[in-house]
């Protein structure tokens, strides 16, 4: 057998926002759930495995999610209770390797100095007591792929899941990449596969089987050498613990330049898109978007603008970058380059999540902004100015002066049911009250985690 000097895990929390809601929601933990925008335009934000088994899936509108998966919970976001798990996840991670590089808010590659020269029977007990850890510690599930590398260990993990691991040992890397769709390598986007698919290369072991000086022609000098070498195994990556990216953001190069406005359109919303599921992931949200345009000369332009509050609504976000793309690309002008990055990045938002008060849904983001916890308990009536009971939304998080904390399982007519439970309690009771009830105020979302 033989043994791999290097070995690199990659750990990836399974269905993280969802696992999260499931754990401080003990009734919903064998439902199928959505995490997203509850207004007509929201955006899934995550979706748990019996969610995806309907066809719903991160990124999609949530009106479409909710037609795939009709028998779903759905929820509002609480970044602020994902990133405290996050953080208790991690700190077992950190405390078990000297080498850790968290990618985002669910998932981190992890080189332990103890592992290196390891037989792969060492490296499955490693993973497995560090999947036990979190599990008992945390109360949330993990996916952890081993091998030579970063690529590879990342492979791995997805070929786990859910709540499992999969180690590759050197004898079968050759086997498991060969098959793999091309653009399961990083580096390769929709126009990079395109290139591969014209010269027939579908698998990354067709590429890989492709003299250099072929993917160097056709892919270019660095580019080409880093895919090549990736496709044979090859990934001398260090795991290394980053700075806090100052932005996201996606971009794509075309074939054929673009002139007409509505494809240029379409091109830069779908940007938007890729920037924002990057956005999603690391919990954050942003204030500043920025479209960037190369024309036929190379020329660059870049235009931005900053909206009032930082959002992780996609809409709102992409909505300007749909304003600012005939700005940065006057009509006519050739295009071979857009991208769209968002900065001005801010751990949760003072607005809406994933939704717009013009769709209905309340401006506090469901008790997930920072003054959500404080947040008055009464509103005023637009017309008179009079003051009226809060209109609670499912899923906020409550305190009852009797019952506890608890979260709003459905309201109307000037009722409000809510379940009380936490990650500790078990499932829990529900009662109904009246929406105006003095007992009944705000909560903190970590409440929910029952510390």
């Amino acid at each position: 057998m033989v043994r791999v000097k290097r070995w690199v895990l990659h750990m990836d929390m399974d269905a993280f926002f969802a696992s999260v809601e499931q754990f401080t929601r003990p009734t919903i933990r064998d439902r199928a759930v959505l995490v997203g925008g509850l207004g007509p335009r929201g955006t899934v934000a995550g979706a748990s495995y019996r969610a995806r088994e309907y066809g719903a899936r991160s990124a999609m509108p949530m009106s479409e999610a909710r037609r795939r998966c009709p028998v779903a919970v759905v929820l509002p976001p609480r970044f602020r209770l994902y990133q405290a798990v996050s953080k208790q996840v991690f700190e077992i991670v950190r405390q078990a390797s000297e080498h850790v590089e968290q990618v985002s808010v669910d998932e981190a590659f992890l080189e332990p100095d103890a592992l290196a020269g390891a037989s792969a029977g060492t490296v499955q007990e490693f993973a497995s007591r560090l999947r036990t850890a979190v599990l008992r510690q945390v109360g949330v599930t993990a996916s952890v792929g081993a091998g030579s590398g970063k690529q590879l260990a990342k492979i791995a993990s997805g070929l786990a899941k859910p709540d499992g691991a999969r180690i590759v040992p050197p004898e079968q890397e050759e086997e498991l990449l060969s098959g793999l769709p091309v653009r399961k390598l990083w580096g390769i986007g929709p126009i990079t596969e395109s290139k591969l698919h014209r010269i027939g290369v579908r698998t990354i072991g067709d590429l890989a089987a492709l003299q250099l000086g072929d993917v160097i022609s056709l892919l270019g000098q660095a580019h080409g050498v880093e895919l090549h070498r990736l496709a044979r195994g090859i990934d001398e990556h260090p795991v290394a613990e980053r700075g806090e990216a100052k932005q996201v953001s996606a971009e794509t190069t075309f074939d054929i330049d673009i002139t007409d406005p509505v494809k240029l359109t379409s091109e830069v919303t779908g940007m938007a898109e890729a920037a924002h599921r990057r956005l999603v992931a690391s919990g954050r949200a942003a204030r500043t978007v920025t479209v960037k345009a190369r024309d036929s000369t190379f020329a660059t332009s870049s235009r931005a603008e900053t909206l009032p509050t930082a959002t992780s609504d996609f809409p709102a976000l992409a909505a300007a970058a749909r304003r600012l793309a005939p700005v940065a690309a006057p009509p006519g002008t050739p295009v071979r380059l857009v991208g769209v990055s968002y900065s001005g990045l801010a751990a949760w938002e003072q607005e809406s999540l994933f939704g717009n008060p013009a769709d209905g849904q309340s401006p506090s983001g469901a008790a997930e902004t920072q003054a959500s916890a404080t947040a008055p308990q009464v509103s005023h009536d637009p017309e008179t100015g009079a003051p009226h009971a809060r209109r609670w939304q499912a899923g906020d998080d409550v305190h009852h002066a009797e019952w506890g904390h608890g979260w709003v399982q459905g309201s109307g007519i000037g009722r409000v049911t809510v379940r009380f439970e936490t990650a500790r309690t078990g499932r829990g009771p529900t009662r109904t009250f009246a929406v105006d009830d003095p007992a009944l105020s705000p909560a903190n979302p970590l409440a929910s985690l029952g510390w």
